[in-house]
């Protein structure tokens, strides 16, 4: 019995490190995709979906981790940020204060959402809660850092970091809200075998 219950948290802790890895990849992999804007130096990305992602359906401390490593490989100069750049020296960039947002949201939207668990359902209403602090969360060290490295006022951060990604992080949002909802379900089964 003791040896079926070493085994057990093994495969679970294996589980766990194996879906982590998974996302800090799918996060480097949203920087393939990236669409600069005119008068911003914050291109449009995938990345911030994937870190919401990553607390939505891993729960907040698997889900910040998934961004710790991401966050990690990028200042160690794998190219996984955004334009596939990588060093520790986009931290003090103008992007640099979206990248610990990334930390912020898988946490915080991992927080909210609560950890997935074997038969219990989520209500709906916490998820899409979990994603819109989630992706909420980014802009407050992004468009500070922004403003800092730009040199300029208030409204040139919002103009330039916030106001230009509203409509596009909503259907984000939304998309992260549908995976979330059948992947749950799923994670909650492979970490609580």
């Amino acid at each position: 019995m003791g040896n079926t219950s070493a085994v057990s948290a093994k495969r679970k802790t294996l589980t766990g490190l194996v879906l982590t890895s998974l996302f800090a990849a799918l996060i480097a992999a949203g920087t393939f995709i990236s669409i600069p804007l005119p008068l911003s130096p914050v291109p449009i990305v995938l990345q911030n979906l994937f870190a919401v992602l990553a607390g939505l359906i891993l729960g907040p401390f698997p889900g910040g981790a998934a961004v710790v490593l991401y966050l990690i490989a990028g200042a160690l100069g794998a190219p996984v940020f955004a334009g596939a750049a990588g060093g520790i020296a986009h931290f003090a960039g103008p992007t640099g204060g979206f990248l610990f947002g990334y930390l912020l949201a898988g946490f915080t939207a991992g927080l909210i959402a609560g950890r997935p668990r074997r038969g219990v359902k989520t209500p709906p209403w916490r998820i899409i809660a979990a994603a819109a602090a989630g992706f909420l969360i980014i802009y407050v060290p992004g468009v500070i850092r922004l403003k800092y490295a730009i040199s300029g006022d208030w409204p040139a951060a919002l103009a330039a970091g916030f106001f230009p990604f509203l409509i596009g992080d909503s259907i984000k949002g939304v998309i992260a809200v549908i995976i979330a909802g059948r992947l749950r379900r799923a994670a909650a089964l492979a970490l609580e075998e």
